[in-house]
C-alpha cells in the first residue's frame, strides 16, 4: 500500500486508513456507483468522500504500475493545483494505491465532502430554477476563468461541476479531476470544451453570448463553433451507443 496525505490531515492517517480497510462493508454509498464507487464516512464530525476506482484491465494495470500516475494520484495532484490557482474543488485529503510486484490494483481518492445547491446537470433538466440564466452565465464565466488560467478540464460534463449559491452570487467546484491538462488554449480548444455540456440550443446561445462578452471573441463565431462541436459530440456519442448495443446483441 502507498499513500500520500495533505499535510493538514496527516494526524488523521490512522482513521482514514481504517475507512479504506472497511470500505467494502462500511460507509454510506453516494451516487450510482456505475464504474467507480463513492462512499461517505464521518471523520471526527467532518464528512469525507472516498472514491474507489475499479481495478483496471491488465494493460492498464501494467501502465499504472510502471509508466503513468493512477487516477487517484492525478485527482490528488490536480486538486492541489486547482487550489493553488484559486479554482473551486472539494478539499483534497489523501490518495491510496494498492499494487503487487508487477501490477497495479485498487486506488482511492479521499476528499472533504462538499454539499451543493445544484450541479450543472440540474440546469439541463430544470429550466425553472430561480435565477436560471444568471447561474448559466456565471458558469460560463467560471469556464472562461479556467481557460484563462490555462486549465483544460477534459471531463467538463454535466455531473462534474457543483454549484453553491452564495448570497447573490454563485461558486463553482470541479469534481472527477483525473483528466486535466494545463497549457495555453487555442480558440478552438476553448470552445470545444463546452461540447459535452448540453443538447439544448438555447443554452448554447446563452453560453456563447457570455463567453463572447468575457473573451472579446465575435459572438457569431463563438456560437457557430460551440453548436457545431455540440452536434458533432452528440452524433459520435449516439453512434458509439448504437455500436455497443450491436456488439452486446451478437455476444448474447
Amino acid at each position: 500500500m502507498y499513500k500520500v496525505f495533505n499535510k493538514k490531515y496527516e494526524n488523521k492517517k490512522e482513521q482514514v486508513s481504517k475507512f479504506i480497510a472497511v470500505f467494502e462493508t462500511k460507509g454510506k454509498l453516494f451516487g450510482k456507483a456505475d464504474r467507480n464507487t463513492i462512499k461517505l464516512f464521518d471523520l471526527d464530525g467532518t464528512i469525507i468522500n472516498i472514491k474507489s476506482f475499479k481495478i483496471p484491465n491488465l494493460i492498464n494495470q501494467i501502465t499504472y504500475k510502471f509508466f503513468r500516475k493512477s487516477k487517484a494520484q492525478r485527482s490528488f495532484i490536480y486538486a492541489n493545483k486547482l487550489n493553488h490557482l484559486k479554482i473551486g474543488t472539494p478539499e483534497p485529503i489523501a490518495f491510496y494505491e494498492f499494487t503487487t510486484l508487477f501490477l497495479f490494483k485498487k486506488s482511492f481518492y479521499v476528499s472533504k465532502q462538499l454539499d451543493c445547491d445544484y450541479t450543472y446537470r440540474d440546469l439541463t433538466k430544470d429550466f425553472n430554477i430561480p435565477d436560471y440564466e444568471n447561474i448559466l452565465r456565471a458558469f460560463t464565466r467560471f469556464t472562461y476563468e479556467l481557460h484563462e488560467k490555462n486549465i483544460l478540464f477534459l471531463d467538463h460534463s454535466p455531473g462534474n461541476t457543483l454549484i453553491k449559491r452564495l448570497d447573490n452570487d454563485y461558486k463553482f467546484y470541479l469534481v472527477d479531476l483525473n483528466r486535466m491538462k494545463f497549457k495555453k488554449l487555442s480558440f478552438e480548444e476553448r470552445i470545444k470544451n463546452f461540447n459535452r455540456l448540453t443538447t439544448h440550443k438555447f443554452m448554447v446561445e446563452i453560453m456563447s453570448d457570455e463567453y463572447a462578452k468575457c473573451s472579446g471573441f465575435n459572438y457569431e463565431r463563438v456560437f457557430k463553433n460551440m453548436w457545431n462541436e455540440t452536434v458533432l459530440f452528440q452524433r459520435k456519442f449516439h453512434n458509439k451507443r448504437k455500436l455497443k448495443k450491436k456488439i452486446k446483441f451478437w455476444k448474447n
